[in-house]
């Protein structure tokens, strides 16, 4: 057992395990950057496909050569997954082995398997249910427990919480510590440290309201209100100037993408 941890701490900082974080982290800005689109889109008014992972998947797919680059996405995501997986058990190039951005590597690796799982079923060819429908199948199984509301409504307000925590993230800057000691340097390091604060904020934002529908899904006993980040990015359109709030929210998920080719360069591993 002893020579199976200690090859798997030898892998973890391999040459391997960095180039697979690096390409996850790529593909998952590019993810980004199509959902940022798919809400301009919305913000348009012609949003006919869910502004979330899958629905950008499911976007990519659409186009020439889009299902052999949803494969590479995969793998990418699938990497990613697994650079996550090497720090919840040996510790975080940032943070050491402390407790808590372990389990959050732990949580990133699970979210990023699934999406990994997605992306190569979507390039099959077998999408199955929206994103967005998915939740809400979810939640409304939940709600025929008796304790259901209960758990949609816990749930809800911890995605609340890391919405809140990323905006707080995003405006003190403490994502900059996932960057390499003095890389970049200048002019570059500034437009990615501003792309990164942008980027999380509007995460922040949108997974706030996400988990606040999921709350609102079960107080008013209304499955159809829980609909993950599309569902909040669609809530944004229908306010008062959404069209303009929602682009502004778009431009920040885009440059959250753009952050992740940056991270991608320059990210600790």
């Amino acid at each position: 057992m002893a020579e199976v941890s200690q090859a798997a701490r030898r892998f973890s900082q391999s040459a391997a395990m960095a180039a697979g974080a690096r390409l996850g982290l790529a593909c998952r800005g590019f993810v980004y950057l199509m959902i940022g689109w798919l809400a301009v889109q919305i913000a348009r008014g012609h949003g006919n496909t869910e502004a979330n992972q899958k629905g950008a998947l499911a976007d990519i797919a659409r186009h020439s050569g889009g299902k052999a680059l949803l494969a590479v996405i995969g793998v990418g995501l699938a990497g990613y997954a697994l650079w996550r997986f090497s720090e919840a058990a040996f510790g975080t190039a940032a943070d050491g082995p402390k407790a808590g951005p372990r389990l959050q590597s732990l949580v990133r690796g699970v979210v990023y398997a699934v999406l990994a799982v997605t992306a190569f079923g979507v390039a099959a060819g077998s999408g199955g249910q929206g994103q967005s429908q998915q939740q809400e199948s979810v939640t409304a199984r939940l709600m025929r427990h008796p304790s259901g509301r209960a758990l949609v409504v816990a749930a809800g307000l911890v995605v609340v919480g890391i919405g809140i925590a990323m905006i707080a993230e995003g405006i003190r800057g403490k994502f900059e510590k996932q960057l390499t000691p003095g890389q970049p340097t200048g002019a570059t390091r500034t437009v990615v440290l501003r792309l990164g604060m942008v980027g999380t904020i509007a995460r922040g934002v949108v997974f706030g309201l996400a988990g606040a529908l999921a709350v609102q899904a079960a107080i008013s006993y209304d499955p159809s209100e829980s609909t993950g980040l599309d569902g909040a990015l669609r809530t944004v359109a229908d306010r008062p100037y959404g069209g303009w709030l929602l682009s502004a929210v778009a431009l920040g998920l885009m440059a959250f993408g753009l952050y992740g080719f940056a991270t991608a360069r320059w990210a600790r591993t």
